[in-house]
């Protein structure tokens, strides 16, 4: 079964602010996704992906997440090398790209304006996370791109952040669920050197090792 009918409507009103930014973008850009993205994966994936929010012309253009920006070039080429995807990334929804046992979603449905939803907005899109988990009943390993991203799966698993810090590198273990932490894949941090591709890789390494072939 796929995830992406897990999520908000196409014309979700819950955030008025993310409302806003939408409909002014389907003004502007008619033939873009501009919507909550939907999950990309399958219900019986063992690994799960969050990011933080839909790219504004990366996922919230194409409509699949990490689609369409740099952050998804460097994100699909490590799901490949590492045996979780399979095809040829072409930043593009109708590419042809699977995934294998891995899903992607994210925090945050709807772009925010800035890359930067508030913490209501966080907060308000939280059951959707929720629920995605919920409907993944082999769900070994989770990998949190980025603190915002973290934060909301540690609260969405019933834990305190205090008791869960992120930190890129760092390994939770929480019911039996194992959380990857890695700093988010954007241009921004990588042409910083914050993520330079090795370190990403070596997350996904650490992943793969713990789920096995």
């Amino acid at each position: 079964m796929s995830l992406a009918s897990i999520g908000p409507d196409r014309d979700c009103p819950l955030c008025p602010r993310l409302v806003g930014f939408r409909e002014h973008w389907r003004e502007r850009e008619p033939g873009w996704h501009n919507a909550p993205v939907p999950s990309f994966g399958a219900a019986d994936a063992r690994l799960l992906i969050v990011g933080l929010a839909p790219g504004l012309r990366g996922a919230n253009r194409t409509g699949r997440p990490f689609t369409g920006d740099y952050a998804g070039d460097l994100l699909y080429g490590t799901l490949i090398a590492f045996g979780f995807a399979r095809g040829r990334f072409e930043a593009r929804p109708d590419d042809g790209l699977e995934l294998v046992d891995a899903a992607i979603t994210n925090a945050v449905r709807c772009v925010p304006p800035e890359n930067k939803p508030t913490t209501e907005e966080i907060r308000t899109c939280r059951p959707f996370l929720g629920e995605t988990i919920a409907a993944m009943p082999r769900l070994t390993a989770v990998v949190a791109l980025g603190k915002i991203a973290h934060d909301s799966l540690i609260v969405a698993l019933g834990r305190r952040m205090a008791a869960h810090r992120f930190g890129h590198g760092a390994i939770h273990e929480i019911d039996g669920l194992t959380v990857f932490d890695s700093y988010h894949c954007s241009r921004y941090n990588t042409n910083t050197g914050v993520l330079t591709p090795d370190m990403f890789r070596d997350v996904f390494a650490s992943v793969r090792r713990h789920i096995g072939a």
